[in-house]
């Protein structure tokens, strides 16, 4: 394992870039570096970042949650809803993570050869858990609030129920044929029922997504393609 380990000036090089790279410096320099470790090159799955990873996701959906709730007083729940699911999803956190530049920051043991986005968004959610620990809810939410700046600014678009149209006359007018909608699962009893839908187009099935109708969850995973295949169009709607 010990072969598998960063040295140590690689590692306070990292640290120190990473604290550059989000504007934050740390008072415990070992919870910077557990923040930043994955479990490839950590010495146990308990010295990872994945702990932190699980309350970093609690604490970036509270603090969008709340942005939401206060920024659009006239929106209903199920709207607050579909733009929170998009805001913290793992799309989002991974094109946040490409913002910061994360493969550089990123602990890794050296068999891993090629960085996937999915660990680039855990070192997002991580890094939000980090500071909370470190510094506060608001020392957290300042830095959810920069680094998710491009996101927010999304949540000016139109009425939930304009994405899936708009997904179908995007790609009408770009290619020959429509996206399809796919059932990825459902849970529940009967009477409650909630399912979670996919968008299929050119071959490529986009980010599912749940809803408490097949409406609901083709609305939602409409815009999870949007974001990818058009997001200007998102914040043109409400114009």
């Amino acid at each position: 394992m010990s072969t598998n380990l960063p040295t140590r000036e690689r590692v306070a090089s990292q640290m120190k870039l990473c604290e550059e790279r989000i504007g934050y410096e740390f008072r415990s320099q070992a919870l910077l570096q557990q923040s930043m470790t994955h479990s490839s090159c950590a010495s146990s799955r308990l010295d990872s970042n994945e702990r932190l990873e699980f309350l970093g996701d609690a604490i970036l959906g509270m603090v969008i949650c709340r942005y939401l709730y206060d920024q659009f007083p006239d929106r209903r729940e199920g709207q607050l809803t579909q733009q929170k699911s998009s805001l913290v999803s793992r799309t989002t956190c991974a094109r946040v993570a490409r913002r910061l530049g994360a493969s550089d920051l990123i602990l890794v043991g050296r068999g891993l050869q090629e960085i996937p986005e999915s660990i680039d968004a855990a070192l997002v959610e991580s890094l939000i858990a980090a500071i909370y620990v470190d510094g506060g809810i608001e020392a957290a939410e300042a830095f959810i609030l920069r680094c998710f700046d491009e996101e927010l600014k999304l949540c000016n678009s139109g009425e939930p129920e304009n994405y899936k149209s708009t997904l179908q006359e995007e790609t009408q007018r770009t290619r020959s044929i429509g996206p399809t909608y796919l059932i990825v699962d459902q849970r529940g009893p009967d009477h409650a029922r909630e399912y979670c839908m996919a968008v299929e187009f050119e071959g490529r099935q986009y980010e599912p997504a749940w809803g408490w109708s097949k409406k609901e969850a083709e609305q939602k995973a409409a815009m999870n393609a949007l974001l990818i295949i058009n997001p200007d169009l998102l914040a043109v709607e409400s114009d």
